[in-house]
């Protein structure tokens, strides 16, 4: 690996499983101290990627480097570098909150002296140590995810990878999660997490929008919302369903997106709004409310996925 400050970084890393291309030639790199989010829906490839850069699996073609260690030759010593919190994390559920984080410092060999101090850290940086004696399978599911983070950072890893560490979590407990993981950042962990959460991926410091094993844009969050060069409007309507094959016939709209009770129409480059409302109009469709908005993630995934 190039001696520069990527933590993570793959060369047309690939993985199949039979005809089926979960990774396909992924060229990523992320930075030291990054906050990188992998974001798509179910069977992008996220999970695969994330078992690829733990050194789980094998890949097909390609390599990839964590912390300067290669996946292929290093495996073993990139274990030891990393932390890795899968989508269902190996708690014990008949341990206590203390036990499996014990449990955890004994299987990555973290020194005797060290232990307490850091235990009692990790309890008081995820708020469990009212909850230390609790068994894990009493736990509600944003404490279980905080006690499978606790167990994951034990041994103090460089980077850490969480597979949609926040899936069926609520939405106090989502923000907490977060909470814990921009204090991670201010220590310089370098960390990716896979999530098809889209309001999730607004807090990252980087995204990558996967799909069907690749990457099809990668920014900052505002930017990539900022590279539709279109305009967008929102509108408000009853029965917003059933008018997305109607208002897609409209010329000038070039896509259409349901929010609710709200549409999201994308426009041609030099297409009036009024005009767009007019035709809305004319083709007996009640507009309570509309306004020019910027494109969200979920807007730009989906037109990204349609080209």
């Amino acid at each position: 690996m190039p001696v520069n400050k990527s933590m993570i970084k793959t060369a047309d890393l690939a993985k199949s499983f039979g005809d089926n291309v979960a990774v396909d030639r992924l060229n990523l790199e992320i930075r030291k101290g990054e906050l990188y989010g992998l974001v798509g829906p179910d069977g992008a490839g996220k999970t695969t990627t994330m078992r690829l850069l733990a050194a789980i699996m094998d890949p097909s073609s390609g390599d990839a480097w964590v912390a300067g260690s290669s996946i292929i030759t290093q495996g073993e010593l990139i274990k030891e570098k990393i932390g890795y919190m899968s989508q269902r994390f190996g708690l014990y559920e008949d341990l206590t909150v203390m036990e499996n984080i014990v449990f955890y410092a004994d299987l990555y060999d973290v020194p005797q002296k060290a232990r307490s101090t850091r235990i009692e850290r990790l309890l008081g940086f995820s708020n469990l140590a009212p909850f230390q004696d609790r068994l894990a399978g009493k736990l509600s599911g944003g404490m279980k995810q905080k006690l499978g983070l606790a167990c994951a950072l034990i041994h103090t890893p460089e980077v850490l990878f969480l597979d949609e560490p926040t899936n069926g979590v609520d939405p106090v407990s989502r923000r907490d999660f977060w909470k814990i993981l921009y204090d991670l950042l201010k220590e310089g962990v370098t960390i990716l997490v896979s999530t098809a959460y889209l309001d999730e991926a607004e807090r990252c410091t980087r995204i990558g929008l996967m799909h069907k094993g690749r990457i099809l844009i990668e920014n900052e969050p505002k930017k990539i919302r900022n590279s539709l060069d279109i305009s967008m409007i929102e509108v408000w309507s009853d029965n917003a369903r059933s008018l997305v094959a109607p208002v897609k016939t409209i010329h000038g709209v070039t896509q259409v997106g349901l929010y609710g009770d709200r549409l999201h129409i994308s426009l041609e480059k030099n297409t009036a709004v009024a005009g767009i409302i007019n035709d809305l109009k004319q083709m007996g469709i009640e507009v309570k409310d509309f306004r020019e908005i910027l494109p969200s993630l979920e807007d730009v995934f989906i037109a990204m996925v349609e080209k």
